[in-house]
Parts: C-alpha cells; sequence; structure tokens
C-alpha cells in the first residue's frame, strides 16, 4: 500500500477540476497548493463547452496546460461533468499513472469517489468552496477551502473575505467554522502527537490535525502557518526550536494551569495551619 501522505518532490498527481464547480480566476491558486503534494503530471476540466458559463475557462487553458474533456448536458439543470470525471478518474487510479489525485469541486456527488481512491491507498486532496458538503471533505486526505486562497499580508495574517459575500452562502458549515475556536481540536492534535517527554513535533501535531478534521487549514482562523496559530494561544502552548538556521525542529508543548484556590477557601486552609 502506498504512503497516503506522499512525498510532494517524487509524487505525480493528477488534478481533475469540475468547471462547473470550481473558478477560472483562482487555477494559479489552485494549481500551487496541488504542488504541495506532488507535481500535477495530468490536467483536465470537464464541463459543457459549448454554454456561455464555460468561457472564462478557455482563456487560461492553454496558458497552464489543462485539457478540456466535453461532457455535454443531457438534462437541463443536471450537472454531466461529474460521471465523466469519476470514470476518468477510476481509469486513472487502475493504470497506476499517478500517485494522488487532487479533485477541484464542491459537489458532494464526489464522495463516493474520493473514498473509493482513499481505499486503494492512494493520496486524494479536494479544493471547493466553504458550502462543500461534510461527507465529501471528510472523505479526503485534506480539503481545502477556496475562500482560504487569498494573498497574505505582511503581519503574517491573511486577508478576511468580504462578510457581505459569505452571508449570501446557502451552507451552514463554513459559517460554523468562521465561530469556530481552534484550541480545542490544538489541544486535541497535541494529546495524539505527544511524546513521554510532554513536547509534540510541530509536523506531527499538524498531521494529526488533517486526521481530525481534513478541513483544518490555519489560514481559515487568520494565520498563515500553523506555528503562527499557535504562538496565538500562548497561555495555552509553549513552542521550543532546536538545530542550526539550516534545519530547525519546533516542538510544542501544552501548558498545564492549576485552578487558583478560591479567597475563602484560602483562609480556612491557612487558619487551620495555624491551630
Amino acid at each position: 500500500m502506498k504512503n497516503p501522505y506522499p512525498d510532494k518532490k517524487q509524487q505525480r498527481m493528477a488534478m481533475l477540476i469540475d468547471g462547473d464547480n470550481a473558478q477560472p480566476s483562482l487555477i494559479i491558486k489552485l494549481m500551487a497548493e496541488a504542488g504541495r503534494y506532488g507535481a500535477t503530471t495530468i490536467r483536465r476540466i470537464y464541463g459543457d463547452w459549448t454554454t456561455p458559463q464555460m468561457n472564462g475557462w478557455k482563456e487560461c487553458l492553454n496558458n497552464h496546460a489543462i485539457q478540456p474533456i466535453q461532457q455535454f448536458r443531457y438534462t437541463v439543470g443536471k450537472n454531466a461533468t461529474d460521471s465523466a470525471l469519476i470514470i476518468d478518474a477510476m481509469d486513472l487510479l487502475h493504470s497506476e499513472l499517478v500517485d494522488g489525485f487532487c479533485i477541484v469541486s464542491s459537489d458532494s456527488d464526489y464522495t463516493r469517489l474520493a473514498t473509493r481512491i482513499r481505499e486503494a491507498g492512494i493520496f486524494v486532496m479536494g479544493i471547493g468552496q466553504r458550502k462543500t458538503p461534510k461527507p465529501f471533505v471528510n472523505a479526503c486526505n485534506v480539503f481545502i477551502y477556496t475562500e482560504n486562497l487569498v494573498d497574505t499580508i505582511d503581519d503574517g495574517k491573511v486577508a478576511v473575505a468580504d462578510k457581505t459575500q459569505e452571508s449570501e452562502s446557502d451552507n451552514s458549515n463554513g459559517q460554523e467554522q468562521q465561530k469556530l475556536n481552534p484550541l480545542p481540536i490544538l489541544k486535541e492534535a497535541f494529546s495524539m502527537a505527544a511524546g513521554e517527554d510532554g513536547w509534540a513535533h510541530l509536523g506531527a501535531m499538524g498531521n494529526s490535525l488533517r486526521q481530525l478534521d481534513p478541513a483544518f487549514d490555519s489560514r481559515t482562523f487568520g494565520y498563515s502557518q500553523l506555528i503562527q496559530l499557535i504562538k496565538a494561544h500562548k497561555e495555552s502552548f509553549t513552542i521550543r526550536k532546536e538545530g542550526d538556521k539550516g534545519s530547525t525542529a519546533v516542538y510544542v508543548k501544552r501548558i498545564s494551569r492549576r485552578r487558583k484556590k478560591q479567597p475563602e477557601k484560602e483562609k480556612l486552609e491557612k487558619k487551620a495551619t495555624k491551630e
């Protein structure tokens, strides 16, 4: 069985884009995210190229060597690209031409496909909007929300999307994630990654976070890196670095806080001690 978390320098990735559920303006960002996990040797986009809504994709296809796959809509209002993308993905899976998949869509119809790829021991990542149903998100090894693919600013935080656009979304998952406090899942991931000495390697903690929630992303909470998110919770975690500038290992440790005794209880204890 192949490693489900492939080495990005050696692995081959197939990027399969559902043109009806993706934004052409983010193509560079999409390719960059997939490039974190491997070289995208196969790039295909599926859609009905006779419809006006696909016009936005036509300009960037040649520039980024993306192969368009035509799929006519046999029923009005029905997304016909699902079956074509799924069939191609299964052909690629059995041909063993790639070591991982990147499915770009917000459609829950790809949930079983992602599950089947993972069952074969192959890495699969998803990229989609916050409205993506949770079953599809959890079926992937890694899932990236397109709302997080924004330019970073100088202080290391990420620009926040316009709240008016978020309010127009029908999905409650994204709204809940915005309000979510990252501290509970950070503590849970630390418990999974911590060693006997009470310290957890930052990389191991990152892997634990992905296991707990494939869609976990520090950018969701306003930080471009996990270490920055942890530093923002200095009341709960402390960080230690080892090694020289060339190869520095980062470790994280929980800060245990003892509950302060109540004033009345302290007075009673002091009185009992004097007696």
